[in-house]
């Protein structure tokens, strides 16, 4: 059998994994072994971080749009309902930005849905 020298292959995967450890502290940016267990970690913490945006986004929406909503009379709550009796189709996003934005286009949906 010939030999197979895997010099080059190697220190390409090394570098490979350096290049993602960029910015990461103390021996953990330039030693193989504990920049693969950072790397395996930090990984594991983004993809949990990405799941939990969108926890975050909702739960402050919420807060935003109660809010502005207790300052016309009307609960978090009791607004929802009444926009879905209303049919109205506005989700939490755009609820909370025109809260905060277009205070009297808010106003002016609550008095629609309160009627």
């Amino acid at each position: 059998m010939t030999r197979v020298k895997r010099g080059i292959v190697a220190h390409k995967k090394r570098e490979k994994t350096l290049k993602y450890t960029k910015g990461f502290r103390w021996g953990r940016r330039t030693k193989e072994r504990a920049a693969k267990e950072a790397l395996v970690h930090a990984w594991s913490h983004a993809f949990r971080g990405r799941k939990e945006r969108k926890r975050v986004f909702r739960t402050k929406w919420h807060v935003q749009i109660n809010a502005a909503s207790r300052g016309h009379g009307v609960s978090y709550s009791i607004l929802t309902s009444l926009l879905k009796k209303s049919n109205i189709g506005l989700n939490r996003k755009m609820l909370a930005e025109l809260a905060i934005e277009e205070p009297g286009a808010f106003k002016q949906l609550i008095a629609k849905v309160k009627q």
